[in-house]
């Protein structure tokens, strides 16, 4: 058995305009409520906790210690899943970095002792640059970043 973190749960990452609409979303689960196709095709499946996402992000592009990285804001906490907010500081900055950014921060990201994610510096890469498009999208439809957790 894995130590500190639990085997199967996914995290689906999608773009809301507020709360309220993010809180509907796992009951529904339609991509036409939220005005884009965050939950279809060009939705984020993941087994990247959000909180490590927000870390990479925050220590990797931004230069903020790993123990100054916010805490997620919870949405709903449901017996079968949960929705939590990642803060606009860490889907913004993705918006606006160039290549070189975005490849100093997956090699930092990479070398970042004792903690969760992808190691090898090209995942981390390709995660970000995934992160990156993500970021356009919500700031084009001017949605938020929301994440749905299901075991």
């Amino acid at each position: 058995m894995r130590s500190g973190g639990r085997v199967g749960v996914t995290y689906k990452y999608f773009g809301a305009p507020d709360g309220a609409t993010a809180a509907r979303v796992p009951i529904s689960m339609r991509p036409e409520e939220l005005g884009g196709d965050e939950l279809g095709m060009g939705g984020m499946f993941t087994k990247i906790k959000p909180e490590t996402v927000a870390a990479m992000v925050l220590t990797g592009i931004q230069g903020i210690p790993l123990h100054q990285v916010p805490p997620l804001e919870l949405v709903v906490l449901h017996p079968d899943y949960a929705v939590v907010k990642l803060p606009m500081t860490v889907v913004d900055p993705l918006r606006e970095v160039g290549e070189e950014t975005v490849g100093a921060a997956a090699f930092i990201w990479s070398t970042v002792p004792d903690r969760g994610g992808p190691r090898d510096a090209f995942n981390v890469y390709r995660l970000l640059h995934e992160w990156q498009d993500f970021s356009v999208r919500l700031h084009d439809a001017g949605h938020q970043a929301y994440c749905l957790v299901w075991p």
